[in-house]
């Protein structure tokens, strides 16, 4: 048996985002109008956010590495919800679809071009209310039921001054899992 062979040190490598989260006051608000849906529809709960930057397999040092230095070259921004939406896969059930304004696409733009991620579609900006495998019917009941939840979330606007490195094993669809790893706070204009 040779001893000079030494197996090579296995690098733990994790599934993670870049998220751009609500801001603090907006977010009891959006996680009632979540709540009330998984209430009637069931569905994993988790943290309201923006995926700015979609799953990516990279080891902890090189996801926080990445993200530290796209987030430096990045100011805050202004978001918009266009509407209610319905999508067709679990992680895009039903969510707030949000104005792809310049400022919102090359946030995501910037940080993917950090990541080295290349996303599959165009980008298409949208907070996830419910997690969810549901009919069409139920996705419509769902949609016209976060109106009736709240009124004017269809017209919300708000500031997006935080981002969050999450580890997203995008296998748990019960996000259990799901953790923040990091979180920073973006200069305002």
């Amino acid at each position: 048996m040779d001893s000079t062979t030494t197996a090579p040190t296995e690098v733990k490598r994790d599934v993670y985002s870049v998220w751009a989260l609500p801001p603090p006051e907006l977010t009891p608000r959006l996680k009632k109008l979540m709540e009330g849906l998984r209430s009637e529809f069931g569905g994993a709960q988790f943290e309201p956010h923006v995926t700015v930057v979609g799953a990516i397999s990279l080891t902890e040092s090189e996801a926080r590495d990445k993200f530290n230095k796209a987030c430096e070259g990045l100011k805050a921004y202004s978001a918009s919800v266009e509407k209610v939406a319905t999508g067709t896969f679990y992680y895009q059930c039903v969510f707030l679809l949000l104005h792809p304004t310049p400022q919102v696409v090359e946030a995501s733009a910037h940080c993917c071009g950090h990541f080295g991620y290349k996303n599959s579609t165009p980008y298409m900006p949208h907070l996830s209310l419910l997690y969810a495998d549901l009919t069409d019917e139920e996705k419509k009941k769902a949609q016209e039921k976060a109106y009736v939840l709240d009124d004017s979330i269809g017209s919300l606007n708000f500031q997006i001054s935080r981002l969050a490195l999450y580890k997203t094993d995008t296998e748990d669809k019960s996000c259990k899992s799901w953790e923040k790893v990091a979180e920073y706070e973006l200069k305002l204009n």
